[in-house]
């Protein structure tokens, strides 16, 4: 039997190529546009910006650093260079290699953080965009017991906002994550208190904005083609429409041509239904 197409790898082989195109780097995260003009040219200032921002909450001195979820290895790298000592904790055996072929000092381990077995302890456990896809029940009691005493815990991500009320209600919406009500309340039960917090929601909200525009570039070329093609070829346009059939659904095809040429995922929509925080907590006293 034939192995079933990893479609996610695939995907992040394209975006990560895409984005190492245009930055130089391999970074997956959002931007910090303040006094950025939104064009494509600025991203990696942005990016550089955000990773400024997120470093600025490391707690002093050289850290045995936990980078949970840590993407491409690009953060881990900037980490290693500052003299930290990194492990790198990520599920995605594209990643994985990634991380490795990025951040060669740091040790790599490829699992769920829920599955993770190492001891630490650590003095910091660093989630940055990887919060929000780690149960509540797990990552914070998990923390707890990997931290060593005085280790913190440092969260950069989104959290949606009680104005959120589904996929159903809302369309597709950019951001996600846990809400931030539920959030809130799991940490008041946890063996941390919030020692800094930052909303920077709108100044990472035109991160949305530009992914939208390149995907809606994507979505002309496509659609100038298809038309192009069903005008001078329709017996070529219906074969292919077929062929194209074989792989996705009408639904999946309606959903990736509405991703690729709408404008519901945008800024304003995304700092409606989400709050992007940054925070360090530490242990209660």
């Amino acid at each position: 039997m034939a192995e079933k197409i990893d479609t996610r790898a695939v995907g992040l082989d394209v975006g990560l190529a895409f984005i190492r195109w245009l930055t130089g780097a391999e970074n997956l995260h959002y931007g910090l546009w303040t006094g950025l003009e939104v064009t494509a040219a600025n991203l990696k200032a942005a990016q550089e910006a955000y990773t400024a921002k997120l470093f600025g909450y490391l707690p002093p001195g050289r850290l045995r650093i936990l980078d949970i979820g840590g993407g491409a290895g690009e953060t881990a790298r900037k980490l290693l260079d500052l003299g930290h000592q990194v492990e790198i904790v990520v599920p995605s055996a594209f990643l994985a290699a990634r991380c490795r072929a990025n951040a060669p000092g740091a040790t790599v381990r490829e699992c769920t953080f829920e599955a993770f077995s190492g001891q630490g302890p650590y003095d910091l456990c660093l989630f940055s965009e990887s919060f929000q896809y780690i149960p509540m029940a797990e990552s914070l009691p998990k923390c707890a017991a990997l931290l060593a005493p005085g280790g913190q815990v440092v969260i950069a991500d989104c959290f949606r906002t009680e104005a959120y009320k589904g996929r159903r209600a809302h369309g597709p919406q950019a951001g996600g994550g846990h809400g931030l009500a539920a959030f809130r309340k799991a940490l008041e039960g946890s063996a941390f208190r919030v020692a800094a917090e930052e909303d920077i929601t709108a100044e990472v909200a035109p991160s949305i904005d530009l992914e939208q525009q390149f995907f809606n570039v994507i979505g002309h070329g496509v659609t100038r083609l298809s038309d192009e093609i069903r005008t001078r070829k329709p017996a070529a346009h219906w074969s292919l429409t077929r062929f194209i059939g074989l792989f996705l659904s009408k639904k999946r095809r309606a959903n990736l041509m509405r991703r690729l040429t709408g404008t519901e995922r945008n800024a304003e929509g995304f700092q409606t239904f989400n709050r992007y925080l940054m925070l360090r907590l530490e242990r209660k006293a």
